[in-house]
């Protein structure tokens, strides 16, 4: 590293130390950052940090990208030129921010896991012994049935259960209620849990449905250890938690229905983009449909 590049990293440094008072560990990462990107241009015969333009940062960013480098950790490595130079216009050595307006590559959305049909249709597949097991088979049950977040079903009431009209009644995110349809597997495994249910809860008045032996709401951790362990002790392929059952709901109802707009409302989703993460059909399942339901592909009957 060039004296230019090293007396003015230095400068910056001392002064989020000293001035702005940020802690040994965040200054440490500035330092890091900076000094990474002083080696680069150094060795792109570019010593002088404040001769710099966008297209020389945008270069470096792109080239950190192709080394593997995370989009979370190239915003940072920006964040930290951004503020580099920013202090030095302040300073009176910087004429502009070349950083300024650089966006790292947009992160590949990763694909949410899930269960394919076989796997799961053997993972219920099991009578439960005993009264905890019995309601951690509501649980599961329910989860796929409906596609319920963590906390929506750790907040289930008895007032949310419709067993006529076989609905149940959630409170999702920003306290937004929506009715969700409940198969038969899973009406059937609530009502063997609610059976025995009133039971356990002599002399408690508890209005949830899944409560602990303490005789209380069950809690979201509690919920996520039980199933990790029915999981471990049905041998399944994947750790077993809720949101894995709420994704398998979504994936599989879309691959059957390719109804996009109906499994957003079930799921309780704003915004439609976050349901598309589910699109990940396979390309067969995609032509099969297309060559049932568009009328230039259907063959004529001969």
């Amino acid at each position: 590293m060039n004296l230019q590049w090293e007396q003015a990293i230095g400068q910056y440094i001392q002064h989020i130390t000293v001035v702005r008072r940020l802690s040994p560990h965040t200054s440490s990462n500035y330092q890091r950052d900076l000094r990474q990107a002083a080696s680069y241009f150094n060795d792109k015969q570019q010593p002088n940090a404040f001769d710099l333009t966008q297209h020389d940062i945008r270069a470096y960013t792109n080239y950190q990208h192709r080394k593997g480098l995370h989009s979370k950790s190239l915003r940072r490595k920006l964040s930290s030129l951004r503020q580099f130079y920013d202090f030095f216009i302040q300073e009176g050595l910087a004429n502009s921010n070349p950083a300024l307006d650089i966006k790292p590559p947009k992160a590949e959305k990763k694909l949410p896991k899930v269960m394919d049909t076989d796997q799961l249709h053997q993972l219920l597949n099991y009578q439960a012994d005993d009264w905890y097991g019995i309601r951690d088979k509501a649980i599961i049950e329910l989860l796929y049935s409906s596609g319920l977040r963590l906390a929506e079903i750790a907040s289930l009431n008895i007032g949310d259960i419709d067993f006529n009209q076989s609905l149940v009644m959630v409170t999702g995110k920003g306290d937004k209620q929506r009715q969700l349809p409940m198969g038969r597997l899973a009406k059937s495994a609530l009502k063997d849990w609610l059976s025995i249910r009133q039971d356990i809860l002599t002399n408690t008045n508890c209005d949830a449905i899944f409560i602990s032996n303490q005789k209380r709401r069950l809690s979201h951790r509690s919920i996520q250890l039980r199933l990790e362990k029915i999981g471990l002790d049905r041998q399944a392929t994947q750790k077993l938690h809720p949101h894995l059952l709420r994704h398998s709901f979504a994936s599989h109802l879309l691959e059957s229905s390719s109804d996009l707009r109906a499994v957003q409302e079930l799921l309780g989703h704003q915004d439609i983009s976050t349901t598309q993460i589910y699109t990940h059909l396979d390309f067969q399942h995609l032509a099969k449909t297309y060559d049932k339901a568009h009328p230039r592909a259907r063959k004529k009957n001969r």
